[in-house]
């Protein structure tokens, strides 16, 4: 008997992913989500089979070796950078990004966050459905005044559609794209508000045409749930007085270049001097 929130891989598909069930209808489907992909499917319950769950990251091993290798040489360097800007400096006021992260699905959004901090990155984030991004992304973003923006959650294009382009095709791009507008409505500036739009399998002509710097998904493959961090963490913390390139933008991602593109975007870093007392 198979029950909302169990984990499950479908036979189908000779169980390439794991997924939480998170809805079942009266005629025996159930949604579902990925674990670690952004990602939506649908699946009658007899191609379904329950696994045992050993929590976010459990079958994906390879990615956590890499993504713990990957956040300790980011700060590794940090730390590196900043002995030695400090050398020449009696104190250095350090203010990188700061990032507001509004996830469609609540266990990413968890992950996301405690990854951003550590990263000792400034992030407020929302657990909001992707269907109200459009409604609440303005309001938030006056509130917050971020210098980074994440709109994300879960996404998935029709099984053997050869449309792209048809928004219909796919489940919650329209809602990606119609925040990014809003956005853009508020700031206008591509280097004044950086944002990353999308999930797996996005729409990415039009979330980049939407106003976005960042989105998924170029070859409409899935992304990781921690690519929107490791994207924010090179914008927050790079110096203003630098443009990144779109290939050192995503260096740190587990998707690269066929999940995630976008443009040159400057960075949000800024020192000063002197520290405070």
């Amino acid at each position: 008997m198979l029950n909302v929130g169990d984990i499950v891989v479908r036979k189908s598909y000779r169980g390439d992913l794991y997924f939480r069930i998170i809805e079942i209808n009266p005629y025996g489907m159930a949604k579902l989500v990925g674990i670690n992909y952004r990602v939506l499917a649908d699946a009658p319950l007899e191609d379904l089979q329950k696994i045992d769950y050993g929590g976010f990251f459990y079958y994906d091993k390879l990615n956590l070796m890499k993504v713990e290798k990957t956040t300790k040489n980011i700060l590794k360097k940090r730390l590196q950078g900043e002995r030695q800007r400090s050398a020449m400096a009696e104190s250095v006021l350090k203010r990188p990004g700061k990032v507001l992260h509004l996830d469609g699905d609540l266990e990413y959004l968890k992950i996301c966050l405690k990854y951003y901090r550590k990263l000792e990155i400034d992030v407020i984030g929302k657990n909001i459905e992707e269907k109200e991004h459009p409604k609440e992304v303005l309001s938030l973003l006056k509130k917050y005044k971020p210098d980074i923006l994440v709109i994300t959650g879960h996404d998935a294009i029709s099984k053997g559609t050869k449309d792209y382009n048809n928004m219909d095709n796919y489940k919650n791009s329209k809602y990606f794209v119609e925040a990014v507008k809003k956005a853009r409505e508020y700031k206008s500036n591509m280097d004044e508000l950086v944002i990353f739009a999308g999930a797996c399998q996005s729409n990415y002509e039009a979330l980049i045409e939407a106003g976005a710097n960042f989105a998924s998904s170029p070859n409409r493959i899935m992304i990781h749930a921690l690519d929107p961090v490791f994207i924010c963490e090179k914008i927050a913390y790079t110096s203003v007085e630098n443009v990144l390139s779109i290939n050192e933008a995503i260096e740190n991602t587990i998707t690269g270049i066929k999940g995630i593109g976008g443009f040159q975007t400057r960075g949000k870093y800024r020192e000063g001097a002197p520290d405070f007392l």
